[in-house]
């Protein structure tokens, strides 16, 4: 299913900034030192499980 990638990025984003564009800045570069650059997946990307584990992990760490 395409998008699953585009919809964890934001749902971790969502989860963790709680509305400030501050901190969803901060969640972002997070990522993008984790690997993970949110402007590289749309609704239409295809799936990487790979990726999709390495989110899983994100979301498993503590904030």
């Amino acid at each position: 299913m395409a998008g699953e990638i585009k919809r964890m990025i934001d749902t971790i984003i969502e989860q963790r900034a709680k509305g400030s564009k501050i901190l969803a800045g901060v969640v972002k570069t997070k990522l993008i030192l984790k690997g993970i650059d949110p402007k590289n997946y749309t609704e239409d990307s295809p799936d990487d499980t790979d990726v999709i584990n390495r989110l899983y992990a994100v979301m498993m760490e503590q904030k």
